[in-house]
């Protein structure tokens, strides 16, 4: 996977002293750092997978969170308010980006210099894949009970993790054009299982 090299170190703005680039605060002088460009993994002591153990990247985040509080810097300098209100708002792209399997292949994607399919601007040209969405919709849109539905929920959930099985092999082994299809499928199969789950509730409460 290529990734763009940054700096190992950055000065501090406060005390000018040397100061690790993943580093929310200062070793020496204990100053709020800005957040600088880390990329997403690099922010959470990660080095760039699509296999993570998000629980663990959650707690990161919720530790990182708690120290970059705005409560903590009320008393602070207007220049640390600012900074902490960087680092909080890059903190939290990160998190999201990482925490939904889409977002982290579309990222990965994109720190190896590839636009991925269905993205801003872009259609999908995958009449195979089309065609299995339509008849997913179709389905959906036919289903007229719970249990139906339900196993159609089932159906795509299992779809969706063998998907993003196949997914985090084709990113490790940089099938990139494997890869991009292969997001896109998992981005039809999460939101039909969306739009199963939201026409299972429209039922309930019918």
């Amino acid at each position: 996977m290529s990734n763009t090299d940054h700096p190992a170190h950055k000065v501090c703005w406060s005390c000018k002293g040397p100061v690790d680039a993943s580093a929310l605060f200062c070793d020496t002088c204990n100053a709020i750092q800005a957040p600088g460009q880390l990329d997403h993994f690099k922010r959470f002591g990660l080095t760039p997978s699509f296999v993570l153990d998000i629980d663990a990247v959650e707690a990161t985040y919720l530790k990182q969170q708690q120290l970059l509080h705005p409560d903590r810097f009320a008393s602070k300098s207007g220049r640390e308010q600012a900074l902490s209100s960087q680092q909080a708002a890059s903190l939290n792209e990160a998190f999201e980006t990482l925490k939904n399997p889409v977002s982290r292949a579309h990222y990965m994607l994109r720190l190896a210099g590839i636009e991925p399919e269905g993205g801003e601007g872009h259609t999908v040209n995958d009449p195979e894949l089309l065609m299995e969405a339509m008849e997913m919709r179709e389905a959906l849109h036919d289903a007229a009970d719970k249990g139906t539905i339900d196993a159609m929920i089932k159906d795509t959930r299992k779809q969706a993790r063998a998907c993003e099985t196949d997914l985090g092999d084709a990113l490790a082994s940089n099938a990139f054009d494997t890869a991009k299809k292969l997001t896109t499928r998992l981005r039809y199969l999460m939101k039909m299982t969306e739009e199963a789950r939201a026409k299972k509730s429209r039922l309930a409460a019918a």
